[in-house]
């Protein structure tokens, strides 16, 4: 689990011209805090150990304040959004059996993106590329599954 001291998320915030409230500082820590990609109710959850009157309506605001302030990013997957508290370009694995979501740490191919614009006249700001299918351990498991079962 990575972590972010938090005079660090207190200058985040205010360089960015928000007040840091108690609400909007752990819901800030949870979502850096953590490299689940967590849904809002995962956040929600989280905060609400440390603030038992927050309001699912006040993480959701303040998820999508720091999204649009660029602190975290949001992901689309199946039709959950999900957040990530790693704001560097990067791409992401989601395994299709228990459905976590991968940070890749292999270079963005920014060529890609300059062969593409110049190859189709556009003007390109950024990509995303999703890989999908089935992580290690869940591999594993299937293997192990494999091996168990008696032949007929």
């Amino acid at each position: 689990m990575k972590t972010t001291a938090p005079m660090q998320l207190q200058t985040d915030l205010r360089r960015h011209g928000r007040r840091v409230t108690d609400q909007r500082r752990l819901i800030l820590e949870a979502v850096r805090g953590t490299d689940v990609h967590p849904m809002a109710e995962w956040v929600y959850r989280k905060v609400r150990r440390r603030l038992p009157r927050i309001s699912l309506g006040t993480v959701y605001r303040n998820l999508k304040l720091l999204v649009a302030e660029g602190l975290i990013q949001e992901l689309e997957r199946a039709g959950f959004g999900r957040y990530d508290g790693n704001t560097t370009r990067h791409h992401h694995f989601t395994c299709q059996v228990c459905r976590h979501i991968f940070d890749l740490t292999v270079p963005v191919d920014r060529a890609f993106e300059r062969r593409m614009a110049s190859r189709m006249g556009l003007e390109i700001s950024h990509h995303r590329i999703a890989f999908y299918g089935r992580c290690r351990a869940c591999r594993a498991k299937e293997r192990g599954r494999q091996r168990t079962r008696k032949p007929n």
